[in-house]
């Protein structure tokens, strides 16, 4: 068991970059989606880069970083989404199982919006109207994804007593307590 102030490094330093980069990448691509040429393009390569990484570091990272610890099976995702609802969610040191699916889901979207965005540039797709409007659907996905999770992160911040957004920018959180699932 560990002092109540003890903290334990979760975020390696490469995921805490990937995120923030990915945040940064997301928002000025959006901000730039109008006349703003090269530098929407290049953003968005450089937020498929990162996808790129992250996807790698998730195979083969450290222990928090790895897809296999935090993506839960359907099932248990559940079971614990229907403990949200009654409040009375378990608290994990790694991803919860909902935003272990919701890691998932905002590097497929980032994923998807990089690459329709690629292939709206290239010849064959260039002014083909489905994948320009395939290109803007997939980015107001992540867009929406991304306030649910951040709604999420707040939640779970409340319910835990815990700054998971400091937790992302210094990569410590509160040791393990008893209770607590890993």
């Amino acid at each position: 068991m560990h002092e109540p102030d003890a903290k334990v490094a979760v975020w390696d330093p490469l995921v805490r970059v990937m995120h923030w980069s990915l945040v940064a990448t997301v928002l000025l691509s959006w901000m730039t989606k109008e006349g703003a040429g090269k530098w929407h393009e290049w953003l968005g390569y450089a937020a498929s880069a990162t996808v790129l990484v992250r996807v790698t570091w998730g195979v083969i990272g450290s222990r928090y970083a790895r897809f296999t610890q935090f993506v839960r099976r359907p099932g248990t995702t559940l079971h614990y989404g229907a403990r949200v609802l009654r409040g009375s969610a378990p608290r994990y040191l790694g991803h919860n199982p909902l935003g272990g699916w919701m890691t998932l889901a905002l590097l497929i979207g980032v994923g998807l919006t990089g690459l329709t965005g690629w292939l709206y540039t290239t010849p064959r797709y260039w002014g083909v109207e489905w994948m320009e409007d395939t290109h803007n659907a997939m980015a107001i996905a992540v867009l929406l994804l991304a306030a649910l999770h951040v709604a999420g992160v707040i939640t779970t911040s409340l319910t835990h007593r815990e700054n998971l957004i400091g937790a992302m920018i210094h990569g410590s959180k509160r040791a393990a307590q008893a209770d607590d699932v890993d």
